[in-house]
């Protein structure tokens, strides 16, 4: 006998439980009109003939695939050597386990990867999208609002033409504004006068929330203590260099994130003493990198974890509102979400 022809099937399951294949059916594909007594006696016949339920023809009932794609518009590369992005996909993979959805990585390693992403995602093969490390001239929105998949976004999404995704734009994102003004007003509560910023991509929404949050602080700014960096361990040491050699007298860093601030204190090692002569402070409190600087790393914390987990969940309730609805749109109108961000104080400042 095959391994298929093995497995109990849907009437296997009635048989057992004494009811109709029509009411194991809605029992298991969650339909709603089954008294709680006739649930209780299917589901114990599904626990103990050990039934699972064919996806295929689970999804032509439900219409859902208990499948989400996460969308990183992002090389691999810097996707697994980035902490960032390990810390969000946890928090993404607990709250689709706790509610027993797959989760189906998408990354992009090039222009030529949108294509395939927004080919798959209107194949139908997931139920939603999470999507995030989005640029400003990035295709992926338009892809997705192609494909009609309903989507919440990691981070503030920066387009300004008016593009929705199958709906209104929703997002989880951190107070990086807030966050950077916190950290420009520590360094200047320390005495510090001439502080510098180490900045992320300017195509991306947090580097530039983060250098508006440190300009609110910084009103009148020399020009050139902003050095222009790409959140990189290499970017945060490039951008130290180039501040060092134009502004020899700073006395104190923001950098727009922790592995920029990593990269910026292998620096100052070999010029500065820290936090004595420069002050650091970084952005995004990642323990395997704040813990291991030297010295350890004042930062602005954010719940990255947290910040995938509301992604996910977010998601799903509109996906089940909408299974009620069937009106087409992540029925509800579900809202953004902006975390709020706390100073961590450390050796570095």
């Amino acid at each position: 006998m095959t391994e298929t022809a093995s497995r109990p099937t849907l009437e296997a399951v009635a048989a057992r439980a004494g009811v109709s294949r029509a009411t194991v059916s809605r029992v298991v594909n969650g339909g709603e009109g089954v008294r709680e007594t006739l649930v209780e006696r299917v589901r114990r016949a599904v626990d103990e003939l050990g039934y699972v339920p064919n996806q295929a023809a689970r999804s032509l009932v439900t219409r859902r695939h208990d499948a989400v794609a996460v969308v990183i518009a992002e090389p691999e590369t810097r996707v697994f050597a980035d902490p960032f992005f390990a810390l969000q996909l946890r928090g993404i993979s607990k709250e689709l386990t706790a509610h027993d959805s797959q989760l189906v990585l998408l990354l992009t390693e090039g222009r030529e990867d949108y294509a395939r992403v927004g080919r798959y995602l209107a194949g139908g093969h997931v139920d939603g999208a999470l999507v995030f490390s989005l640029h400003l001239d990035d295709p992926l929105p338009g892809l997705i609002h192609g494909a009609g998949v309903p989507t919440v976004f990691g981070g503030r999404p920066g387009w300004s033409d008016g593009t929705r995704v199958n709906g209104p734009t929703v997002y989880v994102d951190s107070d990086n504004r807030g966050g950077a003004r916190d950290a420009v007003r520590h360094l200047v509560g320390l005495g510090r006068t001439r502080i510098a910023h180490i900045t992320g991509p300017l195509d991306q929404t947090s580097a530039v929330d983060r250098l508006d949050g440190f300009r609110d602080v910084m009103v009148d700014a020399d020009p050139r203590l902003i050095a222009e960096s790409d959140f990189t361990p290499a970017g945060g040491e490039r951008a130290m260099r180039e501040l060092l050699d134009r502004c020899p007298e700073l006395d104190a860093v923001f950098a727009a994130n922790d592995l920029s601030a990593s990269g910026a204190l292998r620096v100052l090692r070999e010029r500065r003493r820290v936090p004595e002569d420069v002050a650091v402070v970084g952005f995004d409190d990642m323990l395997p990198v704040t813990e291991q600087t030297d010295p350890p790393l004042t930062t602005v914390r954010q719940d990255i974890e947290e910040m995938g987990r509301l992604m996910a969940r977010i998601l799903l309730r509109g996906l089940e509102q909408r299974g009620r609805d069937e009106r087409g749109s992540m029925g509800g109108a579900p809202s953004s979400v902006v975390l709020p961000t706390t100073l961590v104080r450390r050796a570095s400042a």
